[in-house]
């Protein structure tokens, strides 16, 4: 039961709603009290948001019989089989600070939908591979939203089995608890991208973005709705980075002196994914130059589909999705320096990490310097069919 006036929650777990005060600095947490028959609340003993929904999760662990230790902060031993649910809320509070920490939400967030649509109430030893199965086949049913669209796209199988895999870590990192089930590899579930963008159609996106019609008035709506997705495709084809490295891109990364650029952020551990440090094309320099803030606004999956739409590109998102130009340009590069030369390619991609000690040796041809003659090259053929591809007055 909620009261009146307080309006929506700025966060919520079962029955516990957290509220921010206007009078107080610290969060107030509000529950109704089924043996008092009314709503009570207290401080959540911090202003910070992310403290504050922690507290809100244990105290909501706490009411469903997940007990804590008040001196150590540990869940007591001894108890029955903890419920699933609480087992994912509980590897969540553990994991949250780490690298991954969204998409280790994300994947769980599939799990804890499954239990609510299906009305479980499970507990993690009756995580069995049968159940497993029914969750595969619910989530594998379920389309996936593309942005703002309205349009939805079937859910691809590894993703479902990235959320199974995600799954079995929650549980083996629950004390007492083993995985009952083998989530299937990756590989054996995941479709090899085939289709690779050649330097027309790269342009093609920058004209998307550049020259769109309509009167003037919709031009310039345009420009501004696909102003991110320009800047996103400057950076995707200067740095050859995964989406999310480019979605991350921030101040501290950019090292003007030696033209190099750390894809890792400040402070974020590296994880097997790893971020290198790259040398970036000239073209591409104006754009990090003077960087105070983070590089893009938002990520534009939604503009990104609507111009893989309107350029035809293939339909099949795990074939165009953002990860293309990626894709694309190690291909375009690999043809021009060599298989002798291409150590350098897979450095540029993280697939390798580089020996290099000193910052300023990275762009010397002997490093990564011939992987980065040829990205400007491509920026340049870019550029000559689409001349304000890179104009450095268009900066986002």
């Amino acid at each position: 039961m909620r009261a009146s006036g307080r309006g929506k929650p700025i966060y919520q777990r079962g029955d516990f709603r957290l509220y921010r005060r206007p009078d107080r600095a610290n969060l107030e947490i509000v529950w109704y009290d089924a043996e008092r028959k009314r709503e009570r609340s207290t401080s959540a003993g911090t202003s910070d948001d992310g403290a504050a929904r922690l507290e809100v999760d244990r105290r909501y662990n706490e009411a469903n019989g997940h007990r804590y230790c008040p001196t150590c902060g540990r869940v007591y031993e001894g108890e029955a089989a903890p419920l699933l649910d609480i087992a994912i809320s509980d590897y969540l509070l553990r994991s949250e600070g780490k690298a991954g920490y969204k998409a280790t939400r994300s994947r769980l967030g599939h799990v804890i939908d499954y239990l609510d649509a299906t009305a479980q109430t499970v507990t993690v030893p009756q995580v069995t591979p049968e159940w497993i199965d029914r969750f595969r086949t619910w989530l594998a049913a379920r389309p996936v939203a593309i942005g703002k669209t309205g349009t939805t796209r079937q859910r691809s199988l590894s993703h479902v089995e990235g959320c199974v895999l995600q799954l079995a870590a929650a549980i083996n990192d629950t004390p007492g608890q083993v995985a009952q089930f083998k989530p299937v590899q990756a590989r054996t579930v995941a479709a090899s991208p085939q289709f690779r963008a050649s330097v027309p159609e790269l342009a093609a996106m920058f004209r998307y973005c550049l020259e769109p019609g309509g009167t003037l008035k919709e031009k310039a709506q345009r420009l501004k709705e696909r102003a991110t997705l320009l800047a996103y495709l400057r950076a995707a084809v200067a740095t050859w980075a995964r989406p999310e490295e480019i979605y991350d891109l921030g101040p501290g990364q950019w090292l003007p002196a030696a033209q190099v650029l750390n894809l890792n952020p400040p402070g974020r551990r590296q994880t097997r994914k790893y971020r290198g440090t790259i040398p970036i094309p000239p073209q591409f320099a104006p754009f990090l130059d003077g960087l105070t803030g983070p590089y893009l606004s938002a990520a534009p999956r939604s503009s990104w589909e609507k111009m893989r739409v309107a350029i035809g590109l293939p339909s099949d998102r795990g074939q165009a999705g953002a990860k293309l130009i990626r894709r694309s340009m190690a291909t375009l590069v690999r043809k021009r320096i060599g298989e002798a030369n291409w150590r350098q390619g897979e450095m540029m991609l993280g697939h390798v990490k580089a020996s290099i000690s000193d910052i300023y040796a990275i762009p010397d041809p002997a490093n990564l310097g011939l992987a980065l003659a040829a990205t400007g090259e491509i920026i340049c053929e870019i550029a000559a069919l689409v001349p304000e591809a890179y104009d450095e007055a268009l900066r986002h």
